[in-house]
């Protein structure tokens, strides 16, 4: 397979790398790591074997290993590449770097530098789970990976849990079930999906309130990379007769938009909604 070798620019390309099916990768993301003049990786037996496989050959150039243990001299090293106007590619092991892999500190650093930094995009296994789930999608929160213990994960779950969009983790298969159990608990029984091994053959989508999940973890346990999506928290229903009740309480003491805001954010209703009501009630004496 011929890629296009072109000239790049002096700086730092962020290269994202299949999550699974190694043609998903972009034909732009080939030619980057054809023409780059240093490339570094998280994992540089990962990158030689996708580059094999594509066919971009490495033509002399050696890959440079950064990751999370790498230290400062690695770092140092890709910036000094770049300060002596050289392109620098670095690719993590699967999806796009910085999203629960390395390159933050890297990409930092080259900004704050002055040098130029761009991306490459392509797969991530978050949107990818987003797009499967058959949740809303109009707001998401990205949380990563919870903290091991089950003590610190719920105080973490305790955080998250007002957010209005779905929450979208990545789990080990080892954690998974726990996470669930725990998600149940502080989240209440969400309707949830478990998306495991996306893209790959024994690709797999569960959609269940999250007890249920848990529970059918035991007796169908998962192997492989997970991501975990969880509906936002939904609103208490709130009667007409309560919402009046509420606003000729807080009209007593309040202007009407004080009254709004205050019974609107006590139900968690919009402002706008609540303040035409008090604006009727008001004038209704």
């Amino acid at each position: 397979m011929n890629h296009l070798n072109v000239k790049l620019a002096p700086g730092l390309y962020f290269v994202a790398t299949p999550i699974g099916t190694a043609r998903d990768i972009t034909l732009r993301a080939l030619d980057v790591l054809a023409s780059a003049d240093v490339l570094a990786a998280e994992d540089t037996r990962s990158l030689r074997k996708l580059m094999e496989i594509h066919g971009v050959p490495l033509t002399g150039r050696r890959i440079i290993a950064y990751h999370d243990h790498s230290g400062g001299g690695a770092q140092a090293k890709l910036l000094e590449e770049v300060a002596a106007g050289k392109s620098v590619a670095y690719a993590s092991e699967a999806g796009m770097p910085l999203i629960a892999d390395p390159g933050f500190e890297l990409s930092r650093a080259a900004a704050e530098a002055g040098h130029m930094v761009t991306c490459a995009p392509g797969p991530v296994a978050a949107a990818t789970a987003l797009t499967l789930a058959g949740l809303p999608t109009d707001a998401f929160f990205f949380a990563g990976f919870l903290p091991n213990a089950s003590a610190a994960r719920k105080r973490r779950l305790e955080e998250l849990r007002e957010i209005p969009g779905t929450l979208i983790f990545y789990e080990s298969p080892k954690r998974v079930a726990a996470s669930l159990a725990d998600m149940a608990a502080v989240l209440g029984n969400r309707p949830a999906a478990l998306c495991r091994e996306l893209t790959k053959k024994f690709e797999e989508i569960r959609r269940a309130p999250l007890a249920d999940l848990a529970a059918n973890l035991a007796e169908q346990p998962v192997k492989g990379e997970i991501v975990l999506l969880v509906d936002r928290a939904q609103a208490a229903e709130v009667s007409e007769r309560d919402l009046q009740s509420d606003l000729q309480a807080a009209l007593q003491d309040n202007s009407v938009k004080d009254a709004a805001a205050i019974v609107a954010e006590l139900h968690g209703l919009p402002r706008r909604k609540v303040y035409q009501l008090a604006l009727q009630q008001a004038k209704e004496g």
